[in-house]
């Protein structure tokens, strides 16, 4: 079982004991917690998806944005679209750390909407050059030049960015966390994730594109992986150039006049 450490700002006001009362009753199994009311902290080191934490946390009424993830942390915004154009725009964030100092390997955590329900191929690929959308960020990033394969292949026959497939649910949603032995955060960054729109045959297919992609179809979204915070390394609450709070930022679009505008 692999933990990863989450930290998330949420509004406690300092003297509600209530508040942190009704906080621990929602995270109750999920892991080890620490509340700071003090600092408006919550850290929690837990196996569950960030997004399922967030969901708990929020459940009491209370606003939270996760702040810190891990040690050394990498995260992708899902906000491209590919060469397939949905009605529904397909947006979402997927968050990397490494899963020890002296462990190779990294935890890869995400929730992405706007999907078919199904299976999608998930893989990291060489670039982040988006100039094109995701037709221009490169193949699967594959340092040992082997075949395609399944994330549980060995790494001579899987390429490092296989990541396998993520589901759907029927409201399009897929929520998943994953541990991946082959890769670490410093490899990753300024690459870029992909979804695509069918599923991965994990190189099993009876074809040659089987090796090369899985089969699996139009790359449909994707996002650059750039470095982000770890546990207790981000105390931002206002964005110092706009004015746009810590809280308000979740409901600003990410530029333009209308970011400027407080609330």
């Amino acid at each position: 079982v692999t933990f990863a450490q989450i930290e998330f700002a949420v509004k406690i006001r300092k003297d509600d004991t209530t508040c942190v009362d009704s906080l621990r009753r929602v995270l109750d199994g999920m892991g080890h917690i620490e509340i700071d009311p003090n600092e408006g902290r919550v850290v929690i080191q837990t196996t569950a998806p960030w997004s399922e934490v967030q969901d708990k946390i929020e459940s009491t009424g209370r606003q939270a944005v996760l702040s810190g993830f891990g040690g050394q942390s990498a995260v992708a915004l899902i906000n491209m679209t590919g060469s397939v154009v949905d009605k529904t725009p397909i947006q979402g964030a997927v968050r990397f750390t490494n899963i020890a100092e002296q462990q190779a390997g990294i935890v890869v955590d995400g929730v992405v909407d706007g999907l078919e329900p199904g299976l999608h191929g998930f893989h990291i690929h060489e670039s982040g050059d988006v100039s094109q959308g995701c037709a221009s960020v490169g193949g699967h990033y594959n340092p040992r030049q082997s075949p395609h394969g399944s994330p549980q292949s060995s790494s001579t026959e899987r390429h490092a960015g296989d990541l396998g497939n993520i589901r759907a649910d029927e409201s399009g949603r897929a929520t998943f966390r994953l541990v991946d032995p082959a890769l670490e955060i410093r490899d990753i960054i300024g690459r870029s994730v992909v979804i695509t729109a069918k599923a991965d045959d994990m190189g099993r297919g009876s074809n040659a594109q089987s090796l090369i992609d899985g089969n699996s179809g139009d790359r449909i979204a994707c996002g650059i992986i750039a470095r982000s915070a770890g546990i207790l390394q981000n105390f931002k609450r206002i964005c110092a150039c706009d004015g746009v709070t810590l809280w308000d930022e979740r409901n600003k679009p990410l530029a333009g006049k209308e970011r400027s505008q407080k609330l």
